[in-house]
């Protein structure tokens, strides 16, 4: 089994040139990005992939935008067709989604993932669901009763927020709930969340050494499972990211750490740590 590396335009201000180049030096393999909706701003996105000859792993989100802004399941759904639909011009190799809220119960939330299901079967879509805070995958229990109820879901493995929102490294405390996401897991995000938060300031720090191993351990897991499946490759996206997430000084907004840096060290130890497995 191979590992595949993608860099996420939401890691690098959605500066498409700069992750081909980095995908022709080596850092990562691949793009992970939504596929513009406009008619021809997708058509030149679609035209450079093809140019720079870099596999894409497309993104659907629902609900307005990365926090959904609305709660309706149908509009949701109206949102997954028409993204999903546009993201077939650029032929990418899967599509991980962003999609439904934390605000339905728990029927809402397998009415809106069956159907979302069926939608993307009818387009020949496999598609992964994001383990993400503001969404019906915002923690491990919940996602449990999901993956139950609905034996085709698969997952994007964002750990990190679980971190955050359950305030502990809680999988290490959850072996059925990890073995149960690996089994189930198409796609994994490397982004290390700790008690407090959904992105350590910086991985290589030594007082996030914890968080770190906590999530290589989870991270193996998950290739176990794919090793299992026998299937050939494993895709993983390091994403860490602005809005936010980065911690910046107080009063003069100075970032702590850069992300450009900080994602290529990340790629760098995965692609290592794979290498020795």
């Amino acid at each position: 089994m191979r590992l595949q590396l993608f860099r996420s335009l939401w890691t690098n201000g959605f500066d498409l040139d700069g992750a081909i180049a980095e995908c022709h030096q080596g850092t990562y393999d691949g793009i992970e990005a939504a596929v513009p909706l406009e008619v021809a701003a997708r058509r030149e996105f679609v035209a450079r992939l093809r140019d720079a000859d870099v596999p894409l792993i497309a993104e659907i989100t629902t609900g307005g935008g990365y926090v959904p802004v609305h709660t309706s399941v149908d509009r949701h759904l109206e949102e997954l067709r028409t993204i999903a639909e546009a993201s077939l011009d650029a032929a990418p190799i899967r599509h991980t989604a962003l999609a439904g809220s934390d605000a339905w119960s728990l029927a809402e939330g397998v009415d809106f993932l069956g159907r979302a299901l069926e939608i993307l079967g009818d387009l020949g879509i496999a598609v992964s669901f994001e383990t993400h805070r503001s969404r019906p995958t915002f923690n491990p229990w919940s996602t449990r009763d999901l993956l139950l109820q609905l034996p085709e879901m698969r997952l994007t493995c964002d750990f990190a927020h679980w971190c955050c929102v359950c305030e502990r490294l809680v999988l290490d405390g959850e072996p059925q709930i990890l073995a149960l996401c690996a089994e189930r897991a198409s796609h994994a995000h490397a982004r290390v969340g700790y008690d407090q938060g959904p992105q350590v300031p910086h991985p290589a720090a030594p007082e996030h050494q914890g968080a770190l191993e906590a999530h290589e351990r989870w991270w193996d897991v998950v290739w176990s499972a794919n090793e299992r499946s026998g299937r050939p490759v494993t895709t993983m996206t390091p994403e860490f990211g602005p809005d936010g997430y980065l911690q910046a000084a107080p009063f003069t907004g100075e970032p702590v750490a850069s992300l450009d840096q900080i994602n290529r060290w990340m790629a760098e130890r995965e692609r290592e740590r794979f290498a020795r497995r």
